[in-house]
C-alpha cells in the first residue's frame, strides 16, 4: 500500500501531497496514541512513592531518569522500530505476525528447526500483545480521568466509575467500526501534541539546564554511578516506549513513510519537550513529582486538559483494540486459533475489522483490572512486562529475518544485536522484579494464550489426520464414481475441503447413502497463504481430476491471512471454460461437513489439553456464515471425531 504514488511531469517530479498529508495524519491518530499518551503517567511512575523500589528525588536522579527516557525512546523506537524493523515488512504489513510467516518461508534444513523455534517465541509474543490489549486501555483511561484529583479533591471518588463509564462506551461502540471516529483521531491527536509540547517548552523555560539531560553522558552516569536505583528506575521507563510495537504492527495501513514523518517531525519532539517539561517542574519543587504532567498544564486550562487527555487516551485505547482484533484474526488464518467471526467496518479499508468474541473478552478485562488496581501507578507494575516481552521478541526475530533474507554479514548484525538485546533485556530484568507486584499478570495472560494457541493448532493437526482417514483419497473416489455410476440430479454442488487429498465427507455420504451427485460438482480447498493479500487475478485455480466432462472440478480458492473468504465471490472468478460450463452460482447448494469433536483413549494429548482444546472449538464461528455462504441453500452434514 503504502505511501502515494509521485506523478513525473514536464520533467519535474509532483507528489501527491495531499494524499500522502492524509496519510500522516491518519497514522498520527491511529498508529501514535499509545506511545503518545504515555507522558501522562511515565514520570510519576517512576518517583511515585508507591513503588516497591522508589527512585529519590533529587537533581541528579532527575536528570539521569530524564536522559534514560530520552535515550530509551531513541533506542527503542527510532533505532529498532522505524530505522530497522520497519524494513522487514512482508508484502507491505508488519508486526510480529508478520516476521513469523516469514519465518515459517525458511525451507534451510540447518535453519529450520531455529526458524520453528522463532516462531514459537513470536506466537508467544502475539500471546503477549493480548495482554498488553487488557492493560492498555485500563492503564490509559486511568491515568487521564485521575486528573480530576487536582480539579478538586471531591472528584477523587469518581475517578474509577467515570474510568468504566467511558470504557464501557468505548467497547460498546466497536460494532459500528472506527470509520467515522477515525476521521477525527487525526485531528485530535495534533492537537494533543501541540499541546503537550507547547506545555513542554513551557516547562523547560523555567528550568532550562534540563535541556542537559539530553547528553547520553546523563545517562549513562546514572546508570553507572547510581545502578542499583538506575536499575529499579528501568521498570517504570519502560513506559516512555509503550506503544512502539504499533509503529510497526500498523505499518501495512499507511506506510513506513507516513509513520516514519509523523514520528520524526511531531510526535518525537512533543514527547521529548513534554519529559524535559515535567522534569524542569520537578526541579524546581520536588513537590510536583505527585503528577508533573497536569502541573505543567495553567489551573485554568487543567480541566480542559484532562478532556483532551481522556479524548487521547480513548484513542490510545482504541488503537490497541483493533489491534487485538487483527492479531486473532491473523492467528485464526494461520491455525492458531479457531474460525472466529468477523465483521468488516468499513468499505475501503480492509485493515477494519470487528471480532465480536475478542471485543467482549476485553471489555471483562479490562474493567476487571480497572476496579482491581484502581489507579494507573499500580497497573503500571503490570503494563511493563508485557511491553519489554514483545518488544525483545521482535527485536531477536527481525535480526533472523535479516540474516536469512538479505544476507546481511554476521558480523554486523551480531554487534547491533548485541547493543538492541542488551537494552531490551536490561528492561525485562528490571520488570522482573516488579513480578510480585503485578508483572505477574502480563505473563499469567501472555502463557494462557500461548497455551491455548499451541493446544489448538496440536488439535487441529490431530483431527485433520483422522478426518484425512476417513474421508480417504479423493482420486479413488472419483475412479468410483465412474466405475459404478450413481444417479446424477439436476444442479450445481459445491462441497467445501481441506486440501485436494481426500474426497469431501459430505460428497462421500451423498454417493455411498443417497446414491446420487449433482450434474455441477465442485470440490472447493481454501488455502490461506502465509502472505497478507492475494490478487485477485491468482485467487483461484482449477485442477484436473483426471476425467474430463464428468461435471466434476476440483478449485483451490487462495487467500492472505489478513482476509476473509468468500466463497461465492471466488467461484464467481471462474472461466466457464475450466469449469465444463457456466456455474449456476444463484441455485447452487453448498454443503459442508461438520465434525463434532469428543474425548477419545489414544495419548494423542495430555487429558487436560484434550479438554481445553474441546471447550475452545465452542467458539468457532458459524462456518456457513464465516465463508459468505447463503443460509437456505448450505447443507451440513457431521460426524464425529476422538481427540
Amino acid at each position: 500500500m503504502p505511501g502515494a504514488e509521485e506523478e513525473h511531469v514536464n520533467g519535474k517530479t509532483t507528489t501527491t501531497d495531499t494524499v500522502r498529508l492524509g496519510l500522516v495524519i491518519g497514522a498520527l491518530g491511529v498508529v501514535f496514541g499509545d506511545i503518545g499518551t504515555s507522558p501522562i503517567y511515565t514520570l510519576q511512575t517512576v518517583f511515585s512513592p508507591s513503588d516497591p523500589h522508589p527512585v529519590p528525588v533529587s537533581a541528579d536522579n532527575v536528570f539521569g531518569v530524564v536522559s534514560l527516557i530520552f535515550w530509551s525512546v531513541m533506542i527503542i523506537v527510532t533505532v529498532t522500530y522505524v530505522l530497522l524493523a520497519m524494513r522487514a515488512d512482508n508484502d507491505g504489513e508488519g508486526g510480529i505476525m508478520a516476521l513469523i510467516t516469514q519465518l515459517r518461508r525458511v525451507r534451510e534444513p540447518s535453519g529450520r528447526r531455529t526458524a520453528l523455534v522463532l516462531a514459537g517465541l513470536g506466537i508467544f509474543g502475539a500471546a503477549l500483545f493480548f495482554g498488553d490489549s487488557m492493560i492498555t486501555p485500563a492503564i490509559s483511561v486511568l491515568s487521564a480521568v485521575e486528573g480530576l484529583k487536582l480539579v478538586s479533591d471531591d472528584l477523587d471518588a469518581w475517578i474509577v466509575p467515570i474510568t468504566a463509564v467511558i470504557i464501557i462506551g468505548l467497547f460498546l461502540v466497536q460494532r459500528r467500526g472506527t470509520a467515522a471516529v477515525g476521521r477525527a483521531f487525526g485531528p485530535v491527536m495534533i492537537a494533543w501534541f501541540g499541546v503537550v509540547g507547547a506545555c513542554g517548552i513551557a516547562g523547560i523555560a523555567g528550568h532550562p539546564e534540563i535541556l542537559k539531560a539530553l547528553s547520553p553522558t546523563y545517562a549513562i552516569g546514572f546508570m553507572a554511578g547510581h545502578f542499583g536505583i538506575a536499575f529499579f528506575a528501568l521498570a517504570a521507563i519502560v513506559l516512555s516506549v509503550t506503544g512502539a510495537e504499533a509503529l510497526y504492527a500498523d505499518m501495512g495501513h499507511f506506510g513506513r513513510r507516513a509513520i516514519t514523518r509523523g514520528w520524526l517531525f511531531l510526535v518525537l519532539p512533543a514527547c521529548v519537550l513534554s519529559y524535559l517539561g515535567q522534569g524542569a517542574l520537578i526541579l524546581e519543587d520536588p513537590a510536583n513529582v505527585s503528577s508533573p504532567f497536569f502541573l505543567l498544564v495553567p489551573s485554568w486550562g487543567r480541566l480542559p486538559m484532562v478532556v483532551l487527555a481522556t479524548a487521547a487516551t480513548v484513542i490510545a485505547s482504541q488503537a490497541v483494540i483493533t489491534g487485538a482484533y487483527s492479531v486473532a484474526a491473523q492467528a485464526a488464518q494461520l491455525g492458531y486459533l479457531p474460525r472466529l467471526r468477523i465483521a468488516h467496518t468499513s468499505e475501503t479499508e480492509r485493515g477494519q475489522i470487528y471480532v465480536p468474541w475478542i471485543n467482549w473478552l476485553l471489555l471483562v478485562s479490562v474493567l476487571t483490572l480497572v476496579f482491581a488496581f484502581r489507579s494507573s501507578t499500580a497497573l503500571a507494575f503490570a503494563f511493563g512486562m508485557a511491553v519489554t516481552g514483545t518488544i525483545t521478541i521482535t527485536t531477536l526475530l527481525f535480526f533472523y529475518v535479516a540474516r536469512t533474507r538479505w544476507g546481511t554479514p554476521g558480523w554486523l548484525l551480531g554487534a547491533g544485536a548485541a547493543v538492541l538485546l542488551t537494552v531490551d533485556l536490561l528492561f525485562v530484568a528490571a520488570n522482573l522484579t516488579k513480578l510480585v507486584h503485578g508483572a505477574w499478570l502480563p505473563l499469567l495472560i501472555g502463557l494462557t494464550a500461548f497455551t491455548i494457541m499451541t493446544t489448538w493448532q496440536r488439535g487441529r493437526r490431530i483431527v485433520t489426520a483422522e478426518r484425512e482417514r476417513r474421508e480417504g483419497p479423493l482420486p479413488e473416489f472419483i475412479e468410483g464414481l465412474h466405475e459404478t455410476p450413481v444417479q446424477r440430479v439436476p444442479g450445481t454442488a459445491v462441497f467445501l475441503n481441506r486440501g485436494g487429498r481426500t474426497a469431501p465427507l459430505a460428497l462421500r455420504a451423498n454417493a455411498e447413502h443417497n446414491h446420487v451427485r449433482h450434474e455441477q460438482v465442485v470440490i472447493l480447498s481454501l488455502e490461506t497463504e502465509p502472505v497478507p493479500r492475494v490478487p485477485a487475478d491468482e485467487r483461484v485455480s482449477v485442477a484436473d481430476l483426471g476425467h474430463a466432462h464428468d461435471g466434476i472440478v476440483f478449485v483451490t480458492a487462495r487467500y492472505g491471512y489478513m482476509e476473509t473468504p468468500d466463497v461465492p465471490g471466488a467461484l464467481a472468478l471462474l472461466d466457464p471454460a475450466q469449469t465444463e460450463g457456466r456455474l449456476r452460482l444463484d441455485e447452487a447448494s453448498y454443503f459442508l461437513s461438520k465434525i463434532e469433536l469428543q474425548r477419545g483413549p489414544e495419548p494423542t494429548m495430555a487429558a487436560w489439553r484434550k479438554r481445553l482444546f474441546i471447550a475452545t472449538s465452542y467458539i468457532t464461528a458459524d462456518a456457513a456464515e464465516y465463508f459468505g455462504l447463503p443460509r437456505d441453500r448450505t447443507v451440513i452434514m457431521g460426524s464425529h471425531v476422538d481427540v
